[in-house]
């Protein structure tokens, strides 16, 4: 008797995927993905213009858009993207603003005086007959003009452009020789920047410290009047000191300063008429 043949089984074994790395290849992808990505915006960064260059690193140093540059902190003031005069009229009306809600200013508001110039946003801090912002024939400024400068280095410190700082004195005799108006009108624009620059306003922004003396009078029908007596803060439009510099090493290419500058029918109008103490 035969017996019947055995069948032959045959098993067939999937094979078996380690579920403790089964996802790696997502990871190993997911960062491939990203470093093609940060390659791709570099080689845009690089072909791109330099004003969108410095916008963009300044996004990355500050992404709340308060720094010094269009969202920088310190490290880029002075580079970044220009201002043109509606951005200075912001600021001036800005300005005005503070002065008038802050307590302390309340009282200075007519005694500073606000207005878009050819050269800048020029901020004038006009003295009184007892003196305002500094002591009566000193350089040393008072309580009131250190919480304005205060104030004013704050709101200089997020913008990029250059300031200048000037010192103004009436035509009355200081009454010492050794030490006259231009001494005292040089002082003051230097104490003036000491207290910026605390406050922090970079060092680097402030390109000239100017004194005067009783040669550029606010009101030249009463040179002595204390109205003359002033401080004037000028955030200075983007490049002109890179203009008068290419202009002092007698860079042929320099642009003529005049053309540059706004005709006066583009100048805006003062907030307000200067108001003086008797």
């Amino acid at each position: 008797m035969k017996h019947a043949a055995t069948p032959i089984i045959i098993r067939k074994r999937s094979a078996e995927h380690d579920d403790a790395h089964g996802g790696a290849w997502k990871v190993a992808y997911a960062d491939f993905v990203t470093a093609m990505m940060a390659l791709f915006i570099v080689l845009w960064l690089l072909s791109a213009s330099e004003k969108v260059q410095k916008a963009v690193g300044g996004y990355f140093q500050d992404p709340t858009g308060k720094g010094r540059q269009t969202g920088t902190t310190n490290a880029g003031a002075g580079e970044t993207l220009t201002l043109n005069r509606e951005d200075l009229q912001r600021l001036k009306e800005k300005l005005e603003e503070i002065v008038k809600q802050i307590p302390s200013l309340q009282r200075l508001q007519n005694q500073v005086r606000i207005t878009l110039t050819t050269e800048g946003l020029r901020i004038d801090l006009i003295e009184t007959e007892h003196g305002l912002f500094f002591e009566t024939g000193n350089p040393k400024p008072s309580e009131a003009g250190i919480e304005l400068l205060r104030v004013l280095a704050g709101e200089l410190a997020m913008l990029p452009n250059k300031v200048v700082i000037e010192g103004h004195t009436d035509s009355r005799p200081y009454g010492r020789s050794d030490y006259s108006n231009w001494e005292l009108s040089a002082d003051r624009a230097n104490a003036a920047r000491k207290i910026l620059v605390e406050f922090g306003l970079d060092a680097d922004r402030i390109s000239q410290v100017r004194g005067f003396a009783d040669q550029r009078l606010l009101k030249k029908d009463d040179p002595t009047n204390p109205a003359n007596r002033r401080i004037s803060i000028i955030v200075r439009n983007m490049g002109l000191d890179q203009q008068e510099e290419q202009m002092a090493q007698g860079d042929p290419q320099a642009p003529n300063l005049k053309e540059a500058a706004p005709s006066p029918k583009e100048t805006a109008p003062s907030s307000k008429a200067a108001a003086t103490k008797p």
